[in-house]
């Protein structure tokens, strides 16, 4: 269960951790790793791999605690690092798993049909372009998509924690929107074409 936070109180912590206090640190983890591992999840769509991102950002929080400026926000430094470590892996296994597609793909075309078969993966591949449109889209508008939707955030506080003005969140999110909304416009046509 996550404790309630303040900035202050986040930093008065990092000072603390800064002088190496363990307790501090383990306060500050509790604070907010369920939120991290909640976004990182979002992003990756890996439970284990969102755990490590979680437990990554606060080792370099760790590492990094003794150069820490107070004039920082803890978490948004925290949601910073975690989106970035999120976009990494998300990189990584676009790179694996595309040839895997490729090879399942060359498959599925040579495989006898039936109607079931062809029902069943058509859902199948539905779903999998709903999950996948989301890591489709450029780096920021992911991010603001992923705080707004999935984390609840106000635009307010998703600024915040981008660091940027309402303005260029909502824009961020119009564009995502848009771009969700081709994507997932293209994909359905493509799926229903070739179910038919």
């Amino acid at each position: 269960m996550t404790m309630p936070q303040t900035p202050i109180e986040d930093a008065n912590l990092m000072a603390r951790v800064a002088q190496g206090d363990a307790n501090a640190c383990r306060l500050l983890v509790q604070r907010h790793l369920n939120l991290l591992v909640g976004l990182a999840m979002r992003m990756t769509e890996s439970k284990s791999e969102a755990e490590d991102i979680a437990q990554e950002a606060f080792v370099r929080l760790w590492k990094q605690s003794h150069d820490w400026q107070a004039k920082a926000k803890v978490s948004t430094w925290l949601y910073r690092v975690v989106h970035n470590l999120s976009i990494d892996a998300i990189r990584r296994k676009n790179r694996q798993t595309l040839s895997e597609n490729d090879r399942v793909q060359i498959s599925e075309n040579t495989t006898s049909t039936q109607k079931t078969q062809d029902q069943m993966l058509h859902q199948q591949d539905i779903t999998r372009q709903v999950e996948t449109a989301i890591s489709h889209l450029p780096e920021r508008q992911r991010t603001a998509i992923t705080l707004v939707h999935h984390r609840d955030m106000s635009n307010k506080d998703a600024a915040h924690v981008m660091d940027i003005s309402v303005d260029a969140l909502e824009s961020l999110l119009a564009r995502a929107r848009r771009s969700l909304k081709e994507i997932l416009s293209e994909s359905r046509k493509d799926l229903l074409g070739a179910a038919s």
